[in-house]
């Protein structure tokens, strides 16, 4: 039967060619598809387990939502708090497949970002400064003057330029005094006079008229806070780019260095840089809307550089570029402008000449490592808190170093995390309880409060005497070594008090993630034991939409098969019958000869499957191969920094596998079977008086 249906597949050989080269596409289409799936599976299991997730994440079970760590957020969710990590930490460490156990918190803050005149003005304070101390020198006089003519160049430009505006909406009648002080600020007269009253004047152009400057910005960033010693050890991915890991028990700040390199960045050195990459691409200034856009916003807008130049950086450059772009104008905003207005052919000189000329008398980033920022965020009852925190470093993921889903969250400490949300700390409580132990504070009962506050039937009168107080004493502090250090982050914090404290989320790192599953259950099964209010969930629904991306993916793949092969059934199913009709006297002969219908069926079922096996073992092979020419070739490249994240690099590797080979051949043969059943049905339902009936015709 075998030799006879192969016999029949040679004969019919433009069916068997169109009804195979349709299968063996079909192969191809499932197994490379299945590979690239694979491939972003795991690179999305590399990315969020190790970036932030782990493998489990456990957060309070009274929470309304789970934990979605790249989700919308606003102040933490909706996630109820965990108000001690260290009795937890202890409970997830007696699990056997527990590796490492990090806390975590998400939230959201805003920090002011210093203006170019915020930053002259704050030069100009520190000399002024060191004058009313009484330094004399002829350095100190020359940088006196320099910052003066600096910080009034600007303050003109400032005036200038708000005066133009201002005349559209002078009826609203809007900042009249603060318009006042910038016309102060930029007469001749202010500038006579500084001298004499410089703390006076100092106050109102950093009080009154920086804040009116257009540079000067809220950054509004999300935060994940942590431990850092246990972070690092868990995500041995994290790398700290430029300065320093924040010292253990430290109040401090991880900046992301896409961050650093993108919205922190100096605009013009931003563009710069993104229509460097677009070229590099293939794209061109001269065909490129979006490129031009950018040219001109640079011409536009080179007050944000000239404005940072003082009189002898700004000279500086002026002769730099009348030599580099021969150019005869002495103007620094026209040399500037003539800089950044690039071609196809001249922008990479003119980017060397800016990263050589320009560039280092500038400030690039608004935030630089060694900065003490202000992060101003919620607390619980809905009023702002400040905490004052160090910029330490920048850090990246190895392999999403152009991944925005993981570049774009600040790394915080845990202390600043519970002063911004205004969770009770351990200090805190050392605190109220010397302050309460200070004053005799005691609990009174309901039934007594009458007496204690109006004295029981004692005399209503009494003699007090005022006292300054002693902030050492009061906060049981007295003759210690830490009696002068301040209260928030001067002073290294013990593990005690970052491991006892409030916690939104806990991320379960695991020594063997094929027990996952099993581990979670344990955990939840042994809080519930202890009496925690715990909940644990897997790192892909801890992801939120960003982890259902790869099943959302699995399920477009399937939807796109299900589809090619619906239209393969027809076709296939339309030539096979052709085909069988077509043979209506070949098998009227074997009918004639005394073959039964169970052999004609099982003869035609026999090609169809002959062809499908041979079809899909080729369509696979064919499949292995290109996954594996993409692989030598280097993979897929990410064409959008979010498919960084998804793929865990810059490209895709397809992950070829043995599974994707036999799930190919079986849809294949699945699809060769119900294809060929109907006409394997018609053909055994042929009679001998049809062959003879077609050979009297």
């Amino acid at each position: 039967m075998l030799e006879v249906a192969l016999g029949n597949l040679r004969a019919s050989g433009a069916k068997t060619l169109i009804v195979g080269s349709i299968l063996t596409a079909g192969a191809l289409f499932v197994v490379l598809g299945g590979a690239l799936i694979d491939g972003i599976d795991a690179g999305m299991r590399q990315s969020i387990q190790g970036s932030l997730a782990g493998h489990i994440q456990v957060y309070n079970s009274h929470s309304r939502d789970k934990v979605s760590l790249y989700g919308e957020l606003s102040g933490g969710g909706e996630l109820v708090p965990l108000d001690d990590f260290a009795p937890i930490k202890r409970l997830l460490l007696e699990l056997g497949n527990v590796k490492a156990v990090v806390p975590l918190a998400r939230g959201d803050a805003v920090i002011d970002t210093p203006n170019a005149l915020d930053r002259v003005l704050s030069r100009l304070r520190a000399s002024v400064r060191r004058s009313l101390a009484g330094e004399r020198s002829a350095t100190l006089a020359a940088e006196l003057v320099g910052q003066k003519a600096h910080t009034r160049r600007i303050v003109t430009e400032m005036a200038g330029s708000q005066g133009v505006a201002r005349t559209l909406v002078d009826e609203l009648r809007v900042q009249q005094n603060d318009w006042q002080a910038l016309r102060t600020a930029s007469s001749d007269a202010f500038w006579t006079h500084f001298d004499a009253d410089p703390l006076a004047a100092l106050e109102l152009l950093e009080n009154r008229v920086a804040s009116q400057s257009v540079d000067g910005t809220h950054t509004f960033l999300r935060y994940a806070a942590t431990d850092f010693a246990a972070f690092r050890r868990a995500f041995d991915g994290l790398r700290v780019v430029e300065g320093t890991m924040v010292p253990p028990g430290m109040q401090g700040v991880l900046l992301p260095r896409l961050l650093m390199d993108t919205s922190l960045r100096l605009r013009a050195a931003r563009r710069l840089d993104q229509i460097k990459v677009a070229l590099a691409s293939g794209r061109r200034i001269a065909k490129d809307k979006e490129l031009q856009r950018l040219v001109r916003e640079n011409v536009a807008q080179t007050r944000e550089l000239y404005e940072q130049l003082d009189g002898p950086s700004e000279q500086l450059v002026v002769t730099r570029l009348q030599a580099a772009l021969a150019a005869e104008t002495s103007n620094v905003a026209q040399l500037l402008a003539l800089l950044l207005d690039t071609r196809d052919e001249t922008f990479a000189a003119h980017d060397a000449i800016f990263a050589r000329d320009v560039a280092p008398l500038l400030e690039l980033s608004r935030i630089r490592v060694g900065d003490t920022v202000t992060l101003k965020g919620f607390g619980q009852a809905v009023f702002v808190r400040t905490v004052p925190v160090k910029v330490y470093g920048t850090y990246e993921f190895a392999g999403l170093e152009q991944s925005n889903l993981a570049g774009q969250m600040w790394l915080v400490d845990l202390v600043t995390f519970r002063q911004l949300r205004g969770f009770p700390t351990v200090e805190a409580a050392r605190e109220a309880a010397a302050l309460e132990r200070s004053a005799g504070a005691r609990d009174i009962g309901r039934g007594d409060a009458e007496a204690a506050l109006f004295g029981g039937g004692a005399a209503l009168e009494a003699h007090g005497a005022s006292q300054a107080l002693d902030e050492a004493k009061l906060l049981g502090r007295e003759g210690t070594d830490d009696a002068a250090a301040p209260r928030s982050s001067g002073r290294p914090h013990t593990q005690d008090e970052i491991e006892h404290g409030a916690v939104l989320s806990v991320a379960v790192v695991l020594d063997d993630e094929a027990r996952l599953e099993e581990t979670r259950l344990a955990i939840e099964a042994l809080a519930k034991e202890r009496g925690l209010p715990l909940a644990a969930i897997t790192w892909q629904q801890a992801a939120g939409l960003v982890g259902e991306f790869v099943g959302f993916a699995r399920f477009v793949l399937w939807l796109a098969v299900v589809i090619i092969f619906a239209i393969a059934l027809i076709l296939i199913n339309n030539a096979t019958v052709m085909a069988a009709l077509k043979r209506m006297s070949e098998i009227g002969t074997l009918r004639a000869l005394g073959a039964r219908r169970r052999y004609v069926f099982d003869l035609l079922l026999i090609e169809s499957m002959m062809l499908g096996l041979c079809c899909g073992v080729l369509g696979a092979l064919l499949g292995l191969a290109s996954v594996l020419a993409l692989r030598f070739a280097g993979g897929v490249p990410a064409a959008s920094t979010e498919l960084h994240f998804f793929f865990a690099g810059p490209r895709l590797m397809p992950v070829p596998s043995v599974r994707g080979l036999l799930v190919g051949l079986a849809v294949v043969l699945v699809v060769s079977l119900l294809s060929g059943l109907y006409p394997a049905l018609l053909g055994s339902r042929v009679t001998p008086l049809t062959a003879m009936q077609d050979r009297e015709s």
